[in-house]
């Protein structure tokens, strides 16, 4: 499976993997507006040897497959959205 992955330029270490090459389609319109413009940085193939720094490329594939994108999110922001939810 290969995944497309973009910055955002208004959140600081935020990246959206798309599951096809500049389709933002999937993406919910206030998530968009709330990442701003997105910059084209890396295509990876998520096969099962891939490691990702960031993200469980488990979980990006799963949620490529099931709602054709992934936000991976700094992991300071992830924590308190763990939290916010518990």
């Amino acid at each position: 499976m290969h995944a497309y992955v973009y910055k955002s330029q208004l959140k600081p270490d935020t990246y959206v993997y798309l599951a096809r090459r500049d389709d933002f389609s999937a993406l919910p319109a206030p998530l968009s507006a709330s990442l701003g413009a997105l910059v084209f940085v890396l295509e990876v193939t998520l096969d099962a040897q891939r490691r990702l720094a960031q993200a469980d490329p488990a979980k990006v594939r799963s949620e490529l497959t099931e709602r054709g994108f992934y936000l991976q999110v700094p992991p300071s922001v992830s924590s308190m959205m763990l939290r916010h939810y518990d």
